[in-house]
Formats: C-alpha cells, structure tokens, sequence
C-alpha cells in the first residue's frame, strides 16, 4: 500500500487526520471532551487496524475502508464480537470443548499420518547448497517404516514404496529438530542461506549419529511433517497449522452441536442430487 503512492506517509497521515474529524462529529464531542482525547484516540486507532487488516492494496482502497468503518459500525462490530466471546467462554461450553477437543486432536492426527503416507518429495542440499536434486519420503499404511529414496527428477504424483531404496523403521528414531538445531542447518554457509530455507528445515535424528535431512517445499508441507512425525513419537502437535485446524474444527463442532436438533431425524447419506431440468428458460441475463 505505502508503495503506491509518492507521499504514502504524508496521505495515510492526511486520511486519518480525516478520520479523527469524521469520527469527532460522529460522536458528537464538544471542546469539554478534549481531556477525553485518548479514549478518541482509541476509537481512532481501532478504525485504522481494522481496515489495515483487510490488506489494502492503495490508500483509495484503505480510505474506502476506513470510511465504511464509522463509529456506528464500530460500536455494532465491538457488541457482536462481545455476545460471541461470552457465548463461547461461558462454563458449558468450555466443558463441551474439553470433552470435544481430545476427538479434534485425534482427527488431525490421523490427517497428517494420512498425508506421510502418501508421501512429499523434497529438494536435496548438494555440498554447494544448491537444490538441484530431489528425493522422496512417505511413511508406509502400517505406520511403522519410513521409506525414502533419491529420484532423478520431481515425480508426477506417488512414488510407490518399492520404488523408494531405503527404509528407516520409526522405532530407531530417536528426535526431531527444527530449524537451526538441524545438522544441515549449523554449518556456517548453512545459516547465511535466508531465512525461509531455515525455517523450512527439519531433521529425524536415529541411532547414536544418524540423520535424515529435509527441507520442506513449502510452510505447510512443514507442519504436515513436523506434526506427523512428532505424533508417531508420541509428542504433541505443535504447529501454527495444527492449531488453526484445532480452532476452527472446535468451533464449528460446537456451533454444530448446539443447534436445535431435538427430534428431526439426521440422514447419513446426503440426499440425492435432483436431474437436471428439461430447459432453461427460466434463467435470464440481466445485462
């Protein structure tokens, strides 16, 4: 947003000043509330973070928000916000989470065993650290053995498991590191690499010096790995990605099962899809 525009400071500085005046009149203050500043400016800084959470592209799209965000608006957005945290941090609920959430963490741990299953393929660090090579790991169904294996270029779907030359049982495997604490990551030429290849490295540390050194495509490969390896060793998920997933499957179980469902009967198959109809003619092109 700031680089669109010549001035950008000088023109986010302006619209807020337009802000503050919008807001003023808004609230109907006098030059009596002038000691009052600071709750203003509250309500000020509310309006600016709000609408810069949206991500603007240009400050006309930030001024167009800003706008929409009037004192009113504010006031209706603070009370919804209000009615669902008390909704959701009263006593029952949060015993209905306690209960719900060991079930959650179950069901995200079999989708990330699910996903080492079907396996990722990696980019491989040469002694110049350039990733020109790739490999491929997957966990076999049973849970058991890691299989891993050198490939000439990036596959195009599954490599299956006798494709892959190497196994690694899961009961060698002694830990997981992350980020610097990995082998591939401590060499000094390692760590002036940037920082995303850092925080995509991860590594399984067996035997008494064996390792096995990943860097990950992508930040949601990641946690995949890192969670699901960590759930075979028994140890908590612990990722941002695993803790998006635990908020928003709890919340929308617990919006689900406080619906007023008493005595309406629940099919377990969805109902079937209708045939399509004889014509269109009742669609119309308003253009």
């Amino acid at each position: 947003m700031f680089f669109t525009h010549d001035r950008s400071f000088e023109e986010f500085f302006c619209i807020c000043i337009q802000l503050l005046n919008k807001t003023w009149k808004e609230m109907r203050a006098t030059s009596e509330d002038f000691n009052k500043a600071r709750k203003r400016m509250g309500w000020m800084k509310e309006q600016i973070m709000r609408a810069l959470t949206t991500k603007p592209s240009s400050l006309d799209q930030f001024k167009s928000k800003i706008q929409n965000l009037s004192y009113t608006e504010i006031l209706k957005i603070r009370q919804s916000e209000r009615m669902n945290q008390e909704d959701f941090q009263s006593r029952p609920i949060l015993e209905l989470k306690e209960k719900i959430q060991p079930e959650i963490l179950e069901l995200i741990k079999q989708q990330r065993l699910n996903r080492l299953v079907e396996g990722t393929c990696f980019r491989k660090l040469n002694s110049r650290r350039r990733q020109d090579k790739f490999w491929y790991c997957r966990l076999s169904p049973n849970h058991k053995v890691l299989h891993y294996g050198d490939l000439e270029e990036s596959p195009q779907g599954e490599v299956p498991h006798d494709s892959l030359q190497d196994k690694l049982p899961v009961a060698d495997i002694k830990a997981v590191v992350t980020g610097k604490d990995c082998p591939h990551m401590k060499e000094k030429g390692a760590l002036k690499q940037n920082k995303e290849v850092l925080e995509l490295a991860f590594s399984i540390l067996y035997d008494s010096s064996g390792q096995l050194n990943f860097i990950a495509p992508d930040k949601h490969e990641y946690c995949v790995w890192t969670d699901g390896l960590n759930a075979l060793l028994g140890k908590d998920m612990l990722s941002d990605l695993t803790r998006n997933d635990l908020d928003t499957l709890l919340s929308m179980e617990i919006k689900l099962r406080l619906l007023d469902l008493e005595n309406i009967q629940i099919p377990d198959a969805p109902p079937p899809i209708p045939k399509e109809p004889s014509n269109y003619d009742f669609v119309y092109d308003c253009n």
